[in-house]
């Protein structure tokens, strides 16, 4: 074979080889096969005897410590708290707002034995911006304002426990309304007057004392 025709047989041949791999990449590529689909695992049912625990020092929502209204009186709610042996103390307790009806205070009541110079004792919780050294005043309706100093102050507020003579306790059921007078302590030349009402005042503090009579 000459080497003419040497040349034409590789030029075929190469041509040749050229077309058939022109042809493998014209041809288009089988689609892959599609995955099956993975089957999806049913929801696990919590068991019903889970305990998703409570808050470290806070009793639980109806255990002992645990506090509820027992009823409401007027303006007045009795609210008493659970024991372990079912002899829950009650006191009377409103929520004091300021004349833009915002949330400021608050007192809590109780009648306490008798033969003591104090015949009901009275917890008083002001903001904690409260002017201490200004005390508290406390009045019913028209009559002469008595004083209170604040005992301590903790995350809740400032506190004041005050107690009332028998005396004290009549002009509250006799009267409309207490007025209790604290001094913010960025404007200590101002005074914010809290109304407390004593709507209910005479039927919730017999109901608290009849309560607390066997504890």
């Amino acid at each position: 074979m000459s080497i003419t025709d040497l040349t034409r047989v590789c030029a075929i041949t190469l041509s040749l080889g050229l077309g058939t791999a022109a042809v493998a990449q014209e041809t288009p590529a089988a689609p892959a096969a599609e995955a099956p689909a993975a089957e999806t695992a049913p929801a696990a049912e919590a068991p019903a005897d889970l305990n998703m625990g409570q808050t470290e020092g806070q009793p639980a929502a109806d255990g002992p410590g645990s506090t509820y209204v027992a009823a409401t009186h007027g303006a007045w709610e009795q609210r008493c708290i659970r024991s372990e042996d079912g002899s829950d103390p009650c006191q009377l307790y409103q929520l004091l707002k300021d004349k833009d009806g915002n949330s400021v205070a608050e007192i809590s009541l109780f009648a306490l034995p008798a033969g003591q110079q104090a015949a009901a004792g009275a917890t008083i919780i002001a903001p904690l911006e409260t002017l201490l050294t200004a005390q508290l005043s406390l009045k019913v309706d028209s009559a002469a304002a008595k004083v209170y100093p604040f005992t301590w102050c903790s995350q809740v507020g400032c506190v004041s426990r005050v107690g009332f003579t028998q005396a004290e306790v009549d002009g509250f059921k006799k009267g409309n309304k207490a007025t209790i007078t604290i001094v913010p302590v960025v404007a200590p030349d101002e005074k914010v007057l809290l109304d407390v009402s004593l709507s209910g005042f005479t039927a919730g503090y017999d109901a608290v004392a009849a309560a607390n009579a066997g504890n």
